[in-house]
């Protein structure tokens, strides 16, 4: 089980946002640090499938990213994702499983699991619109696990989270990447110090760390001496 970025670039106008990235990604967690504007969603939704590359190729065990099988093992949130205000939280689910291709039996069972395992039981009969920005963010990593993905892209996950909420979150995602493929972006350097096994930091579109680091040592302070900038606390 692998994801292969091979060479990859994307160009808008003058700007290079992703530049000659070859990466491969295993079962397992890893992390994607780095400044705002150094590439890291334009790199995720290149993997996604959402932008088409100015060059190079993704692929997940030689299926390419345009195909619909690449797609049904993906699972992907994004920094803002599209939820309905009128929909309650199970309705919002069950219709994104049919978007997915999960039958009607299959796609109710996943979501009530689903709703359970981010905190969200008790409220699922409730509209979207009336949920806490928290709970809407919860309600996003749910819909990235309904097809069960070989492959999780997360795009800053944790943003309205509270302390507590985001413990459970790395705990659900250090489970996840024991059988899958996470790629989890974020500011906040402890999301990844507590979970990721590999990280990656992304400067001006390419990605000039990629590895572990010494556990003895604070991830925070290396990247600042590494990178100069200043990371996100949690």
């Amino acid at each position: 089980m692998e994801l292969v970025i091979d060479r990859l670039s994307k160009q808008f106008q003058s700007k290079i946002a992703v530049d000659r990235v070859s990466l491969r990604l295993t079962p397992g967690v890893t992390g994607l640090l780095g400044p705002n504007g150094a590439g890291k969603t334009t790199l995720m939704r290149l993997i996604c499938g959402i932008l088409k590359p100015t060059a190079g190729t993704v692929s997940f065990d030689g299926l390419d990213v345009r195909t619909e099988e690449y797609r049904a093992i993906l699972g992907y949130l994004p920094q803002d994702f599209g939820w309905y205000p009128d929909f309650t939280g199970l309705d919002f689910l069950l219709y994104m499983a049919a978007l997915k291709g999960l039958d009607k039996r299959q796609a109710r069972r996943r979501s009530l699991e689903l709703l359970d395992m981010v905190g969200l039981a008790d409220v699922g009969k409730k509209k979207v619109r009336t949920w806490s920005g928290g709970m809407r963010q919860r309600l996003g990593i749910a819909q990235a696990l309904l097809n069960d993905p070989r492959l999780l892209i997360l795009d800053e996950p944790t943003t309205g989270l509270d302390p507590k909420e985001r413990v459970r979150f790395r705990e659900l995602i250090a489970s996840l990447g024991r059988d899958s493929a996470v790629l989890l972006s974020t500011h906040i350097v402890s999301d990844v110090e507590h979970i990721a096994g590999r990280v990656l930091i992304m400067k001006d579109g390419q990605i000039p760390f990629d590895g572990a680091w010494d556990k003895h040592e604070d991830l925070e302070r290396f990247y600042l001496a590494q990178f100069g900038e200043e990371a996100d606390h949690a």
